[in-house]
């Protein structure tokens, strides 16, 4: 085999290093707090029996060929010299014919899972995605009585720091909203394989909040109108937003409930430490009413087009005020009492996109303390997690006011997570969050948006600088994406950064990537990763990346706010682009265009996905390869239809209408052919979003609300006008086939006939008949009940390789002009 001697000799490197570089933790008080967290976890851990068999199913599921071939038993971590580990080693009868032939030691059943990960994919050169992505490729793994033999007595890895984190508060939304058990089943199965031990655990909270504020003495009824809807329930649970969406029926209280308890028992099986919610102070509105003397404020308008009160301005209770404690408490208690146990870990994110009222560090200070102390007094043993967003894009947080905030919990007792660490790392400006430990997070993703991006040098080198760095209070690594299902690439190398002690050589791991992900591999196979490692995954402009390309996210802009020499080319220079760096600051673009994120040459992408197709006829019936071919495919034909676009306004400018004829047709060709393109994969169809979200119906009422749901998520929010569009319309756009040929084709067919009709009559541009025009078809579509395919047809790589004959082979708009008068589409 390939890869049984080379990658043997690599893992047997690490394992002689693994102890030369060992975590160096701080002494301080917050890292003795968080290890005797670490001690409390280990004694309140499922059996070892229990976590033996909870890594047997993962490999059962994954791998049930091999159900046999490998053999599991924990180890204690003083075996691991006092860290989480997992060793791997050859079967004492290895290679007798039908018993095991590796045997994995380690620390948990995440652990076990995470070693049988290793294995297969160093010594097998297997690779593990998610489903959408391309699934697992397992074709390199030999069959049973073949495994590779570990040349060294054993392989000890050992986790540089104790935490491997996982999700954002959002990504319940983006990509969790429709999930049954079966995916949750895979997902587990992932996160253990990965070496994920710390993930949120938000689901079926509603449920919980229920029955607390039944204490309270507000009603189901009262709740109807402050709960969102399915696919909006990160936001309502942010107080960002109230009854959008909604209502939730009992049903579906019930049955996440349910779902949360299976989700539960499975992660405490594998010995992760779920991450349960906490109060954060966001409240119905009747709880003002029942008492009236509560220190209860309205929040401001986020994001909705005339600030209806139906699910603007949320209410927040004052962190000061005495009930607070007394909620927080009940909700600690609650869930302890359904669930029946904890990982002693809780997230709440009081100020993420709520800025305090007034920045004196004293009342900062207390709103702080006050938060702990109602989480504190539902478990003695609890540690606050907070995500660190809000001193990445929020000037209020000067360091004084976080140090208020960071200091108003004991030191240990408070986690931050420097959530987009790989770009704007908060560690390295604030003294390592001024003492309190910190978790390095990669963000990566906003909102589930599907674009090749990635910073893989700073993924490869940001976790180990921060851990070694001085004075370090690092205690962890994750990944906090919005949304899920895309760049695997990014993904498959950050979770390795969790037992990694040293910086990975990017250019030797991506020379393995390609042999990895498609079971077998060429030199010009390896050459085109070699140059998306340094295009679409080399991004250093620091800019973070919102998918704006024109198809998914179209101008709602008069043309004249172009100018010439901007319409030269969509395509911005190279270098820093000025971005709107949040979710908040979009408010102040109503009336402007963000011009799509470019920071690669187009032209060494394409010349990538030439080397592919020219190169992978022997891999075109593997599904990774599959994957990947669609999506470069896809990252071409994208930034090429911007520029289309450039031209339909360069012509405007110049009153050519042959010309705003020729290439509007010639964009709406594109978008059409790329639907085709999309639908030769599982990954890129929008069937799978809408008929997961109907399956979870209990009546036809609920099946139209849960799709309407998700048909809104990723299109247009809240309550637009006929003629202003909501300031949330294509936050959570998607690449997928389906809703390019019924919405964003129709939506850029109905800019462009404003166009045309603007030149023909003479007039300028109507921005409000346009406006109307697309809200029209935005709700119409929103509200229509068509039903999309959940599964692919038609053949990937043929369809990409006649994509790229098309359009890509020069990538020049010019050359496509006399093809396209050839094929009819004369000027006017």
């Amino acid at each position: 085999m390939w890869c049984s001697t080379y990658v043997t000799s690599f893992s047997f490197l690490i394992f002689v290093f693994s102890g030369l570089l060992s975590t160096s933790l701080s002494s301080t008080v917050g890292v003795d707090h968080i290890s005797q967290l670490l001690k409390i976890q280990d004694k309140e851990r499922a059996s070892p029996l229990v976590q033996v068999a909870a890594a047997q199913g993962v490999l059962r599921r994954l791998l049930p060929t091999h159900s046999s071939s490998f053999e599991f038993y924990i180890v204690s971590k003083e075996l691991c010299g006092g860290k989480s580990c997992f060793i791997i080693r050859n079967h004492p009868s290895y290679r007798t014919k039908g018993g095991p032939e590796i045997t994995i030691g380690g620390s948990s059943g995440v652990e076990l899972s995470a070693g049988l990960h290793w294995y297969l994919k160093n010594w097998c050169g297997s690779h593990i995605s998610w489903d959408k992505t391309g699934g697992a490729q397992l074709y390199s793994v030999p069959k049973p009585g073949l495994l590779p033999r570990v040349l060294a007595a054993r392989v000890l890895i050992q986790r540089p720091v104790p935490w491997n984190y996982y999700q954002n508060a959002v990504t319940s939304s983006y990509t969790f909203a429709w999930w049954d058990w079966d995916r949750w089943e895979k997902e587990i199965d992932w996160m253990a394989l990965q070496g994920i031990n710390l993930p949120l655990a938000f689901t079926g909270q509603e449920a919980i909040w229920q029955k607390v504020f039944q204490i309270f003495n507000i009603s189901n009824s009262e709740l109807s109108t402050f709960f969102g809807g399915p696919a909006f329930l990160a936001w309502s649970r942010m107080g960002n937003l109230h009854g959008w969406g909604g209502p939730l029926p009992q049903s579906w209280l019930d049955q996440q409930l349910f779902m949360q308890k299976k989700i539960l028992a499975r992660m405490f099986e594998l010995g992760m430490t779920p991450v349960l919610p906490a109060f954060s102070g966001n409240v119905p509105p009747a709880l003002k009413s029942i008492f009236p003397s509560a220190k209860i404020t309205r929040l401001g308008n986020w994001f909705t087009v005339g600030g209806d009160s139906r699910w603007c301005c949320t209410y927040l209770l004052d962190a000061t005020d005495p009930l607070f404690i007394e909620i927080g408490k009940t909700f600690i208690e609650q869930q302890l009492k359904e669930y029946g146990r904890s990982g002693h870990i809780y997230n709440c994110d009081t100020f993420d996109e709520n800025t305090p009222p007034v920045d004196d560090p004293g009342y900062i200070s207390s709103l702080g303390a006050a938060i702990y102390k109602g989480i504190q007094s539902g478990d003695a043993d609890a540690i606050w997690l907070m995500q660190g967003w809000l001193f990445t894009y929020d000037p209020f947080w000067r360091p004084p006011q976080m140090k208020a905030l960071l200091h108003s919990v004991p030191i240990g007792k408070l986690v931050l997570l420097d959530l987009f660490a790989e770009v704007k790392p908060v560690w390295i400006t604030s003294e390592q969050f001024y003492g309190v430990p910190y978790i390095w997070c990669m963000l990566h993703n906003f909102a589930g948006n599907i674009e090749m991006y990635g910073v893989l040098d700073a993924v490869a080198s940001g976790p180990v600088e921060a851990r070694i760095s001085e004075n370090s209070t690092m205690v962890g690594v994750g990944m906090s994406m919005e949304g899920i299902e895309q760049n695997p690439v990014v993904y498959d190398l950050m979770s390795e950064m969790a037992f990694h002690h040293k910086k990975v050589d990017v250019k030797a791991w991506i020379d393995l990537y390609p042999m990895r992900r498609y079971g077998r591999s060429n030199p010009l196979i390896k050459d085109a990763w070699n140059i998306l490692y340094h295009t679409v995954y080399n991004c250093t402009d620091g800019a973070y990346d919102k998918n704006r390309d024109v198809i998914v996210s179209f101008p709602d802009v008069d043309p004249s706010f172009f100018s010439l020499e901007e319409t030269s080319t969509i395509e911005p220079a190279h270098g820093l682009i000025e971005q709107v760096s949040s979710r908040q600051s979009k408010k102040n673009v109503k009336n402007s265009f963000e011009r799509p994120h470019l920071w690669y040459s187009t032209a060494d992408v394409i010349h990538a996905l030439e080397l592919l197709l020219e190169n992978g006829a022997k891999l075109s019936e593997i599904q990774t390869y599959r994957y990947d071919i669609v999506d470069l495919t896809r990252q071409s034909l994208a930034k090429y239809a911007n520029k289309v676009f450039s031209k339909v306004i360069q012509a405007y400018g110049l009153k050519d209408i042959g010309r705003v004829s020729l290439y509007s047709q010639h964009f709406l060709d594109v978008v059409n052919d790329m639907d085709t393109l999309l639908a030769c994969h599982y990954g890129f169809l929008l069937g799978p979003w809408l008929e997961s979200s109907k399956k979870l119906a209990q009546n036809p009422e609920q099946e139209k609300q849960f799709e309407w749901n998700a048909r809104t998520q990723v299109t247009m929010w809240f309550d637009n006008t006929m003629n202003e569009a909501s300031l949330l319309r294509d936050y959570g756009n998607k690449y997928w086939s389906g809703l390019l040929r019924d919405y964003y084709g129709p939506r850029a067919a109905i800019y462009f006939r404003c166009l045309l009709e603007s030149l023909e009559k003479g007039q300028g541009f109507s921005l409000n008949e346009w406006r109307k025009k697309w809200i029209k078809l935005t709700n119409d579509w929103q509200n229509s009940r068509n039903i999309y395919t959940v599964k692919s047809r038609g053949d990937a790589f043929n369809t990409s390789r006649w994509i790229y004959d098309k359009y890509l082979r020069n990538n020049d708009v010019h050359d496509h002009e006399a093809f396209m008068e050839t094929e009819g589409l004369s000027r006017a």
